[in-house]
């Protein structure tokens, strides 16, 4: 048993060493523990924007959301939409609102709202602020009650004055965590690979052959080979006047010593690592909760169809789009007078094919068995009510003949 603790002993320790990230001590470089570790900087939001694919997945998150429209209903029912819902920017559109919170959700795991009233303490203005310009700190009174406050450009605000939108809360964090700060690690392997790779041509680290012999070479002698491989002479100075101006490029090498030349020739998917790229995007769009049909990428082992692609636009918009629309909606629902909510009208990302769309309808229409009115799946369909003319023309137009009695149904 003494064994097994010791192993464990140190198993822990390693575990410890690997996670403590100490503050560099004065008198040290600030990218080096005091035991000689490199201490890995962080991955600034604009480095990890570089990477497409990152990129891509916010822009689509963006852009579903931005599109949607919001309804606000009192008990149930619709009610007009107020203007903070309309526009809760006055100096921009509500879609530039939208993708501004989401795109700061993701990048930051927080987005900001500045509150403006009027004298009646009335909202009337929501003004989104850069999250990397709020700190979120806390307040204890004499009873040890806490106190949330944020400070933004030398301003102590409250509740009050900011609502906080946050992507993912843990607990013991004033700020929520967002992909690009929760995984670093994973974020930093995609840029390392994707600049390995376009830099792979252009380093003149990576050598374009390899001279090499079986036999020993004297000390030098590499030195003097290669100079020569290269046009130089054997000291490594540049060739004669003479020889530099001549037009006739020397195309010819000459080895000796039973010197050999491989050159290092590389298939354009190996220099470009797409199995590395392809990986990294698999990566990102799930780091990011991005469809990998809408990336642009197919998993392996997977096979997509039209169905399988609507199911995964279907989970998308429930349990990936949805923790940022209910946020934004329950932060505008916060700010509304009365019991009014906000809702955001999600419909548009559910909807099926035209085909499938109708044929529920048909079903939800049938005489028999049917569930619904007419003006209910018009409404469905973003489509005003009949008037009495259109009814009477749908109704004339459904009248159908009885058939003339034949032999066969007549003995029936």
């Amino acid at each position: 048993m003494s064994f097994i603790n010791t192993v464990r002993e140190k198993v822990t320790k390693a575990i410890e060493w690997l996670n403590e990230v100490p503050d560099a001590p004065a008198g040290y470089p600030a990218d080096v523990f005091p035991d000689g570790r490199q201490r890995q900087a962080a991955v600034t939001t604009e480095r990890a924007l570089s990477l497409s694919t990152l990129y891509s997945g916010i822009q689509i998150h963006a852009t579903a959301a931005c599109q949607l429209s919001i309804s606000v209903e009192r008990d149930g029912e619709i009610i007009p939409t107020p203007q903070l819902v309309l526009q809760p920017d006055v100096d921009d559109t509500r879609s530039a609102f939208i993708e501004y919170t989401v795109v700061s959700l993701y990048i930051d795991g927080n987005a900001f709202w500045r509150i403006i009233r009027n004298a009646e303490g009335r909202v009337v203005n929501l003004v989104p602020l850069n999250p990397n310009e709020v700190t979120v700190y806390v307040e204890y009174d004499a009873n040890n009650v806490e106190t949330i406050k944020y400070g933004w450009r030398g301003l102590t605000l409250t509740r009050r004055d900011i609502k906080h939108l946050q992507l993912l809360r843990v607990p013991g964090l004033r700020r929520g965590l967002g992909p690009i700060q929760a995984a670093q690690i994973e974020v930093r392997g995609a840029l390392d690979a994707r600049d390995y790779g376009a830099l792979w041509l252009s380093d003149s680290s990576i050598p374009d052959g390899v001279l090499s012999t079986d036999q020993e070479l004297a000390p030098g002698d590499a030195a003097k080979y290669k100079n020569v491989w290269y046009g130089r002479n054997p000291d490594g100075t540049a060739p004669t006047a003479t020889d530099s101006k001549s037009k006739v490029r020397e195309r010819l090498r000459v080895l000796g010593k039973g010197l050999t030349y491989s050159p290092l020739l590389l298939k354009p998917s190996d220099v470009q690592f797409l199995e590395s790229q392809q990986y990294s995007t698999i990566q990102m769009a799930r780091l990011i909760g991005a469809p990998a049909s809408l990336m642009l990428v197919a998993v392996e082992g997977s096979s997509e169809t039209y169905s399988n692609v609507e199911q995964e636009w279907i989970g998308y918009a429930r349990f990936r789009l949805m923790k940022p629309l209910r946020e934004i909606e329950e932060a505008l629902t916060s700010l509304l007078p009365g019991k009014q909510t906000a809702r955001f009208k999600i419909d548009a990302l559910l909807r099926s094919d035209t085909k499938t769309r109708y044929e529920a309808h048909a079903m939800s229409l049938d005489p028999q068995k049917g569930w619904a009115l007419l003006d209910e799946v018009r409404q469905l369909e973003g489509l005003p009510a009949l008037t009495t003319e259109q009814r009477a023309e749908l109704d004339a137009r459904r009248v159908t003949k009885t058939p003339a009695p034949t032999p066969e149904n007549a003995n029936a």
